[in-house]
C-alpha cells in the first residue's frame, strides 16, 4: 500500500506541472483539467517519492527538485512501481487504474537532465490509463493488485486443423482481460489426451500462469477426454466451482447435467475446465470470474485469511 504525497498538472501544454491538493480521475481520459491528459494508454503518470528523494540526494548540492518537475502527476510513497508489472490495478478511493508501461524514452533533454546531468523519469516513472474515475485529495491511500496470469486451453480436433474457428477461447480471452487477468499463453490442441496433459502440465510446472482456463472436450463424445486429463495431472480436485457452473447453467437449459467438466489445482495453478460452446463459455465464466481472485489469493499465498 502507497499514499499520494503530491498531486500535479499542467494547465497548458509545454509549461511545468504543478501541486494540487485535489484533482479528479475521469476514466479513458486522466486528469481533469490537465493539459496532457487524453486517450490512449498515457493519461496519468506516477513516480515513487522515494526514488525521487534518492535522486535529489546525489544531485548537486543536494538542491530539491520541486514536485511534478519531471512530468509526472502522481508522486507516491511506500510502493517501488518498477517492481510491478504491466497491468498491475491501482486503487485509490472510488477509483481504479491500470499500469500500462513502465519508463518512457525521452526526445531531448529534459530541465531536470540539463540541471542534474541524469533523469530518473525515464526508467522509474510509470503510466497508467484511468478504468473508473473518482476524486483524489493528497494523502489518499493508493492500494495495488498484481494481475493473476491466464493461460487458455482449446481442445478440438477441427479448431486445431484450422477448420474451424476458436470462438470459445476468444470469449475466454475477452472475459479475463475485462477482469483484469493477463492472458499469457494460448492454444488450439486436437482432442488427444497426451498431449492435453503434457500442455497442462508444462504450463503449470512452469510457474508462467496462475489460472489455466479450458474450453471443449467436456461432453459424451468419444473423443472427449478433457476431464479425464485434467483429473490425471491433479493434485487436488476444487469440486465446488465445476458444480456452481453447472447449477447454474441448469437453470437456462437442461443439458448443462450432460457437461463433465472438473476443476482442480495442480502446484499454484487453478485448473478449470469450461464448457465448448461460446454462449456456454460466457454463462459460466462470468457467472464464477468474480470469485476466482480471492481463490487464487489463497492459492498462492498472497491472502491466508477466508474471511476478512
Amino acid at each position: 500500500m502507497g499514499k499520494i504525497t503530491a498531486i500535479c498538472i499542467s494547465r497548458e501544454k509545454g509549461t511545468p506541472k504543478s501541486r494540487v491538493d485535489k484533482a479528479e480521475l475521469v476514466a479513458g481520459h486522466g486528469i481533469r483539467g490537465d493539459a496532457h491528459a487524453g486517450g490512449g494508454h498515457r493519461q496519468v503518470s506516477l513516480i515513487s517519492r522515494e526514488k525521487v528523494g534518492a535522486f535529489t540526494s546525489k544531485g548537486a548540492h543536494g538542491a530539491a527538485i520541486e514536485h511534478g518537475a519531471f512530468g509526472e502527476n502522481l508522486v507516491v510513497s511506500g510502493i517501488d512501481f518498477k517492481t510491478l508489472p504491466v497491468g498491475t490495478i491501482l486503487r485509490t478511493g472510488a477509483a481504479v487504474m491500470e499500469m500500462t508501461q513502465i519508463g518512457k524514452e525521452c526526445t531531448a533533454p529534459c530541465q531536470i537532465y540539463q540541471r542534474m546531468g541524469d533523469c530518473i523519469m525515464p526508467r522509474e516513472g510509470v503510466f497508467a490509463k484511468v478504468l473508473k474515475g473518482g476524486a483524489i485529495e493528497t494523502g489518499d491511500e493508493l492500494l495495488y493488485e498484481r494481475p493473476y496470469r491466464a493461460g487458455i486451453i482449446t481442445a478440438s480436433d477441427k479448431g486445431a486443423k484450422g477448420e474451424r474457428e476458436d470462438i470459445s477461447g476468444k470469449t475466454i480471452m475477452e472475459i479475463i482481460k475485462e477482469n483484469g487477468y493477463i492472458a499469457e499463453s494460448y492454444s488450439v490442441l486436437p482432442d488427444d489426451r497426451d498431449l492435453l496433459e503434457t500442455e497442462m502440465k508444462r504450463l503449470c510446472d512452469s510457474g508462467s500462469i496462475d489460472l489455466l482456463l479450458t474450453t471443449g472436450g467436456t461432453g459424451l463424445s468419444s473423443r472427449d477426454c478433457m476431464p479425464e486429463a485434467t483429473s490425471a495431472i491433479a493434485e487436488r480436485l476444487v469440486p465446488g466451482i465445476a458444480e456452481a457452473m453447472r447449477q447454474n447453467s441448469l437453470t437456462i437449459t437442461k443439458r448443462a447435467m450432460l457437461s463433465r467438466g472438473v476443476s482442480a489445482v495442480r502446484g499454484k495453478t487453478l485448473i478449470i475446465n469450461l464448457p465448448g460452446s461460446p454462449k456456454a463459455v460466457r454463462e459460466s465464466l462470468e457467472y464464477i470470474i468474480s470469485e476466482l481472485s480471492h481463490g487464487l489469493d489463497i492459492l498462492t499465498g498472497h491472502d491466508g485469511e477466508c474471511a476478512r
